[in-house]
């Protein structure tokens, strides 16, 4: 379990079109957003995505660099690139899931083809959400189990404006006896 205020586990992988990526040199101003996404197979990442491409400007407005990570090949990824039809927003693709399950995402076996008829990739990570500071610290994240009910990026925009007009620390840190 990733804890908030302590460092979060390295993450490399290349981009469709933005070069490779490092949590270790993205140097945002305020937050790397990080959002970790199941893959071409899956109909509510296409419009999860849509969303995020289109508050892309805002985000960066207020500090923040975003990357949407799977870890379909690159070929998928380019797929789904497509479907989304964000130019900005950067593609990270190849997740290993070790990299998936260090940074806690829960991990699905295929179960064959989608309601979109694409087949599922044998093993895939499930969504998540994760606000990461310069320092590479873990402000914010949200993991799921499931493809439905994820983290709306409008809310989590309201949240980032509050965060940075109240200066509020990340919350969660708390590891001792309870």
């Amino acid at each position: 379990m990733l804890i908030p205020r302590q460092a979060v586990p390295s993450l490399e992988l290349p981009t469709l079109d933005h070069g490779a990526f490092s949590l270790a040199t993205d140097n945002p101003e305020r937050f790397s957003l990080v959002v970790f996404f199941r893959g071409l197979h899956c109909p509510l990442c296409v419009k999860y995505l849509k969303e995020l491409g289109a508050l892309l400007p805002e985000l960066q407005e207020r500090g923040v660099n975003v990357i949407a990570i799977s870890s379909d090949d690159e070929h998928r990824a380019r797929e789904m690139a497509n479907k989304v039809n964000a130019s900005n927003l950067r593609f990270g693709y190849a997740l290993p899931l070790v990299t998936a399950k260090a940074w806690g995402l829960y991990i699905s076996e295929g179960i064959g083809k989608t309601s979109i008829g694409i087949e599922e990739p044998k093993r895939f990570a499930e969504p998540g959400v994760f606000l990461v500071r310069p320092d590479r610290t873990l402000y914010y994240g949200a993991v799921q189990t499931m493809p439905f009910a994820r983290p709306s990026f409008t809310d989590l925009m309201m949240a980032i404006d509050f965060s940075i007009s109240k200066n509020y620390p990340a919350r969660g840190e708390y590891t001792g006896p309870v």
